[in-house]
């Protein structure tokens, strides 16, 4: 399973007790990854800053920062750890096991900036950095000044109606677990292109936004 993370992320871990930190929660056992997470935070932050400077020249420093508190936020974190199945690779405590922790979005946005953390006590700064910029790649493409940051639905969509083809169809796949920590499975059908992915989550909403993200990696892939 880390095997599987660490090829989504780009990166092996030379040392791989810097992974399994990582992925515990406090939940679980000592050590955990709050301490990562601090220093995942703050690389973020200056990695994110960096190329939003070197990408908007003409944009002043108080949109900037508006631009950086949206991609680093909780929400931004959350959809890109769904799209690495991130929780999958958790290790959590059983109480947080049965009441949905892994879906949690706090749970998953604070294990993906561990994982930044972690990529650069093993790997240094530069490793760290390339891959941030690139699981960020398509949330930087997608960013206009002064309009918000789209999400995976919007630009899957808009990917769809610039080339004139019919829009995707979100269905119920599936459900699993307890009423309290429900998963929803959503398909996404794009019948004219042959594409029909899956994604997961703690809401329909989720599991959609992933289901979205996976067709886009695949249509980008034809």
């Amino acid at each position: 399973m880390s095997t599987r993370l660490e090829q989504a992320l780009g990166h092996a871990f030379s040392d791989s007790s810097l992974l399994l930190m990582a992925l515990t929660h406090r939940s679980h056992s000592s050590p955990h990854n709050e301490r990562l997470e601090f220093l995942g935070d703050a690389i973020l932050s200056g990695v994110i800053a960096r190329q939003l400077f070197d990408r908007f020249p003409d944009v002043p420093e108080g949109d900037l920062s508006r631009l950086r508190a949206n991609l680093v936020r909780q929400d931004s974190l959350h959809q890109l750890a769904l799209s690495l199945s991130l929780g999958e690779c958790l290790r959590l405590g059983e109480g947080e096991l049965k009441s949905g922790g892994v879906q949690r979005p706090s749970i998953l946005a604070d294990a993906l900036e561990a994982l930044f953390g972690a990529i650069w006590l093993d790997a240094g700064f530069d490793i760290a950095s390339a891959v941030i910029v690139r699981l960020y790649g398509d949330m930087l493409a997608a960013i206009v000044p002064g309009q918000p940051i789209k999400d995976a639905k919007t630009r899957l969509q808009e990917y769809l109606q610039g080339r004139r083809l019919p829009l995707p169809k979100y269905s119920l796949a599936g459900t699993a677990g307890e009423a309290h920590a429900q998963q929803f499975k959503m398909s996404c059908a794009i019948e004219s292109l042959l594409v029909n992915t899956e994604g997961s989550g703690a809401s329909r909403r989720a599991a959609e936004q992933m289901a979205a993200e996976r067709a886009l990696e695949r249509l980008q892939q034809q």
